[in-house]
């Protein structure tokens, strides 16, 4: 199993006029990503989380500064990127081939970056109008040999180009099979500017949800997500509902009665600007296949 992991904190806390942008409390405070990092990963590891696929937006972003901690504090955990620039434009070949080159000099050489076969792994993300042309570029981009994890777009099976592998990134849905590829799962989406869920939390759909991806026997399996607090999406124990969805994952019963449905709002802030990296809203997997917006940054 992998999971889709925010590394945008503190920063993230503060946005939008919100103070936190966020409808959860994690347990373990409005932490900052370097702190909380190897506390987060033996968390991960206990529900059978073996890798975790950080959100990337490119060369010398906030995102790209957290790598190195990340891959410092691993030990037996595997780190992968999420290439998120994707969904936001059309880099040219050249572009993606000179982050990947950077990508592979400065982090994939590390132990703890996420190999499939021996090639370092990559997911991206992408937007709805992507299409085989995405395809056919990150083709041409990858002369230094990383396995590429493309985001599904309607007709991806027919392109003639074929990455590595497929996933979708969709955490409003609670459960998503891309046959022979992945299987993702959310335990609910709530964005902090939404009034209400757009899809609620439910331990039992959860339980139900973490069975069926077992069961798939899908190469990647994939948790969206483990804190991408600003959607509403993570796992993360939070006081809300404490530890109730890592522990399902692990294997264990849905807790009666029940943690409450309903988060607390946390309180409102003057608008403070959002983090340098400003995603939108983007994205378990077995390390070898046969393995937001999230604060809008």
């Amino acid at each position: 199993m992998a999971a889709f992991y925010y590394p945008w904190f503190p920063e993230a806390w503060k946005q939008q006029g919100y103070n936190p942008f966020s409808w959860y409390t994690p347990s373990i405070g409005y932490y900052a990503t370097t702190t909380a990092v190897k506390g987060q990963i033996a968390v991960m590891q206990a529900a059978g989380i073996e890798a975790g696929i950080s959100s990337w937006w490119g060369q010398g972003s906030l995102t790209d500064s957290r790598v190195a901690p990340l891959l410092a504090a691993a030990g037996t955990f595997r780190w992968s990127l999420y290439y998120e620039a994707e969904a936001y434009g059309n880099p040219t070949a050249a572009e993606i081939r000179a982050d990947l080159a950077y990508i592979g000099s400065h982090y994939a050489t590390n132990k703890a970056f996420l190999r499939v076969g021996g090639k370092p792994v990559i997911f991206v993300y992408a937007s709805g109008g992507d299409g085989c042309g995405m395809v056919d570029r990150w083709t041409a981009a990858n002369t230094v040999g990383f396995y590429v994890v493309l985001k599904v777009f309607p007709g991806f099976r027919n392109c003639a180009d074929q990455p590595d592998s497929w996933h979708e990134y969709s955490p409003a849905k609670a459960a998503d099979h891309q046959a022979g590829f992945s299987y993702a799962i959310s335990p609910g989406f709530w964005k902090r500017t939404d009034t209400n869920p757009v899809l609620g939390r439910d331990l039992a759909r959860w339980a139900t949800n973490v069975a069926a991806m077992k069961a798939s026997g899908s190469p990647w399996q994939l948790i969206t997500t483990f804190n991408e607090w600003g959607e509403g999406t993570g796992v993360e124990s939070t006081a809300q509902y404490g530890t109730a969805f890592l522990s399902i994952l692990g294997g264990g019963p849905v807790p009666t009665p029940a943690p409450t449905a309903a988060a607390t709002a946390p309180p409102t802030a003057a608008p403070t600007p959002p983090p340098t990296a400003t995603p939108s809203p983007s994205p378990t997997a077995t390390p070898s296949p046969s393995p937001s917006a999230a604060p809008t940054p």
